[in-house]
């Protein structure tokens, strides 16, 4: 494969490259942030704020704990399954001091994925949130775990304000259902008992795995990316050379309201705590009024979400009367975010919201418009290259498939030889999205190749329908797919969440009309009442396939 590719050159204020070997690994990276940021305050959630020093002690007896009361041993596979409460990084950093791999596990999943996904990774070990433990004991038979951690809630709130909380969410709300698992221990006993032990440091490189997380990818058979240490600090110091244009270390105040087992989520905590950030933790980012209050009341200067939540703080009246003057910077990731909604944004706020492209496969980051507010530009030392069908780069303003290389860039997946294969030609990954790029190196996404829709020889690209049809007004929502017809060819079909009842097909293609050239125009309109989406509120087109 004949291929030029490009490494932007950043302004002199940037560097263009990032050195991968200065940390050995994440803990090196994290006991930094802990050395230099030990009396700031680190993650709050619902009220209470846990300082850099404090997380690091919790850790340690986290650690100790796994090391001394548990047959885990470095590089055992552990699972952690709860939504956004402090826990989560307390067990996340615990976890890796004691040299285990982490396995984030979705806590909407049912009983048949969880099976799947602790089965295929091997999960040995499991802190669990104890409103979905009875989904546990349903399939924990048919698995290799040993070990159960169970916490409520309000376990590290307090002791007052922590147990009245547990008690209205079990008891008033019903919203734990009863279970069954008698060998399991509280998290807060795990830190009590690992407060007594000894923590014996483990010797971690950077080739080593931290995470063990699961991606659809392509084919949408879930499949595990081993994500190692190395991978996350470089892509955390990718991302401090942008950051650092616009935050300051030691006095930002940021909202994260993404999940935490999602790689978008995960990633921007741990560059907030680089930056030596308040993180601010949501544990319900679907409860937007409790979410505005949130943003009230913390003043953030800095917010990470995605399309779909912004869409949703625009709608929301209180959220429109905010004081907006502390925000210096809104990140967007996780799919992309629509110009209409930037507008908004940048109309309400006062900024426009800056936007990533990643996936799970480069943990998570390869570009951003931090730069070039017009255009995503590769971080530092991240190579680009677009080609077509055959592997042969392209001319510049020509879509193709986007090929990366990077420190980043995961090496393999987990169990999965033929799927790795088949990811990497000659050293470079193949991410599966077309793009087109300039000469200069600017980048945009076009969409997915596997989403592409072929009419009559034509390419046509979901996004760039999509993109038209959220602009008229009556739409609340669209999701455009290719289908077969009674020609047995491709056509266009989408499908549309109402703003307004009055809406009509005819009028959807009527607009469609003025707006795309003939071949692009939908021949099919479906109208429902919502859009299956994933756990970051992107719009899953497979399952509209289905």
């Amino acid at each position: 494969m004949t291929e030029t590719p490009w490494l932007y050159h950043y302004p002199a204020s940037m560097p263009c490259t990032i050195d991968p070997s200065r940390y050995s690994s994440l803990i090196h990276f994290m006991e930094e942030a802990f050395a230099k940021y030990q009396n700031l305050p680190m993650c709050e959630n619902m009220g209470k704020v846990l300082t850099y020093d404090t997380v690091d002690k919790l850790s340690k007896y986290f650690a100790a704990y796994i090391q001394q009361h548990t047959n885990l041993i470095a590089g055992s596979h552990v699972a952690i399954q709860l939504p956004n409460l402090l826990q989560y990084p307390i067990a996340i950093l615990g976890l890796l001091r004691a040299g285990c791999i982490v396995v984030n596990i979705n806590p909407q999943y049912t009983p048949d994925e969880m099976s799947y996904q602790f089965k295929d990774a091997n999960v040995r070990a499991i802190i669990v949130l104890e409103n979905f433990a009875h989904k546990l004991v349903e399939i924990l038979p048919n698995t290799s775990i040993q070990t159960i951690i169970i916490t409520k809630v309000g376990d590290m709130i307090g002791s007052i304000k922590g147990r009245l909380l547990n008690f209205t969410i079990k008891h008033i709300k019903k919203l734990v259902p009863a279970y069954n698992l008698p060998q399991a221990i509280a998290f807060k006993e795990v830190l009590t008992k690992g407060q007594q032990a000894l923590f014996r440091p483990v010797a971690l490189q950077s080739s080593d795995t931290a995470f063990l997380q699961y991606t659809g990818g392509t084919t949408g058979i879930p499949k595990g990316a081993l994500i190692s240490h190395g991978n996350i600090t470089a892509n955390l110091q990718q991302l401090e050379s942008s950051m650092q244009l616009i935050l300051k270390e030691g006095i930002e105040r940021t909202i994260i309201p993404l999940p935490l087992y999602h790689i978008f989520g995960l990633s921007s905590l741990f560059a907030m705590f680089k930056m030596g950030a308040k993180c601010s933790l949501i544990t319900n980012p679907r409860d937007i009024p409790r979410l505005v209050k949130a943003l009230h009341k913390n003043k953030p200067t800095c917010l990470i979400g995605i399309n779909t939540l912004l869409e949703k703080l625009l709608a929301n009246a209180q959220f429109r009367n905010l004081d907006f003057s502390a925000l210096k910077l809104t990140f967007s990731g996780g799919m992309k975010t629509q110009e209409h909604i930037k507008n908004q944004w940048e109309c309400l706020t006062g900024r426009k919201p800056m936007e990533g492209y990643g996936l799970t496969e480069s943990s998570p980051a390869v570009s951003t418009d931090v730069v070039d507010r017009r255009h995503q530009m590769p971080l530092p030392s991240t190579w680009v290259i677009i080609v077509n069908e055959q592997g042969k780069v392209v001319p510049y303003g020509t879509a193709g498939e986007l090929l990366i290389k990077g420190p980043q860039v995961i090496r393999a997946y987990w169990q999965k030889p033929l799927e790795t294969e088949q990811a990497f030609v000659n050293g470079w990954f193949k991410t599966g999205d077309i793009a087109i790029m300039d000469a200069n190196g600017c980048m945009a996404i076009v969409d997915r190749k596997k989403d592409m829709i072929n009419i009559s020889g034509f390419n046509v690209y979901p996004n760039e329908i999509e993109h038209v049809l959220i602009g008229h007004p009556k739409v609340l929502e669209v999701g455009a797919i290719g289908v077969k017809d009674i020609t047995l060819k491709e056509a266009i079909k989408v499908f549309i969440v109402k703003k307004d009842a009055t809406l009509t097909a005819e009028e959807i293609i009527a607009y469609c009309r003025q707006k795309l050239v003939r071949y692009k125009v939908p021949k099919y309109v479906e109208f429902c009442n919502s859009l299956p989406k994933s756990p970051i509120g992107k719009v899953l087109r497979k399952l509209l396939k289905k």
